[in-house]
Formats: C-alpha cells, structure tokens, sequence
C-alpha cells in the first residue's frame, strides 16, 4: 500500500494538501491508499478535507513513531525540526504509517504550505 505522508502550514486549505499528493502520486504513478499526518496536526481540518476530497482515510502518527524513523529519513529542514521537534515530517510520517519495512516511493516535494512524500509497506 502506497501512504502519502504530509505537513503543512497551520490552516492549509484540504484543496492544496489535495493537490500537493495528487502531484506527488502523478511524480511516482501510484495510486495512494491511504493519507498519514502527524497527530499534532489533529485540528487541522485542511488534513481531513484533504483526506475527504481524495477518498481515504487518516493515520495519525504519533511523536514517539515519527521520531523512530528519522534516521531513515532524506531531507530534512533545520527551520520545521526547530519549530515542531523533528525535522522530517511528510517522509516520517509516510515511513512510520506504511510500518515495518517501509521504503520511501518519493522523497519530500514542497509546495505553497504543504509538503508531501510517498512511502510503500504493509501499514502500521
């Protein structure tokens, strides 16, 4: 299964965290299964409208989990790991949702607000 991993800006519209997997899943040419977000992004209503106009469903990935996998992590931002503790989110996110074994698909790609990365495996 292929998990799209995002971050985004504090208010991001659910239409932009849409279009920014929809071009990350066009960049690999997968279909994504399933929208993984750090669970401090939980209030977030762009994460879920986004999930709503995509048709899947939400992991939320916890701070102990999304730590876990920074070592497997490829870019990473000094600026996001000084504001939120960790410097890759979408990629950690999208590794620590598509559980053991996850390899990423597509490194982080940015946009206005949101970034995204794509990782394969099993599901958590």
């Amino acid at each position: 299964m292929i998990i799209a991993g995002v971050g985004c800006r504090r208010g991001a519209e659910g239409a932009a965290i849409a279009a920014m997997v929809r071009r990350a899943a066009g960049l690999a040419g997968c279909e994504i299964g399933v929208l993984a977000a750090a669970s401090f992004k939980v209030d977030e209503a762009g994460v879920r409208a986004a999930a709503g106009l995509l048709g899947v469903a939400v992991v939320w990935v916890g701070a102990e989990a999304l730590a876990a996998v920074q070592g497997e992590c490829v870019t990473r931002s000094a600026f996001v790991g000084a504001a939120v503790g960790v410097a890759s989110v979408a990629e950690g996110c999208a590794l620590a949702a598509a559980g053991m074994g996850a390899r990423l698909v597509l490194a982080r790609i940015d946009g206005p607000g949101v970034t995204c990365a794509l990782a394969e495996g099993d599901g958590a």
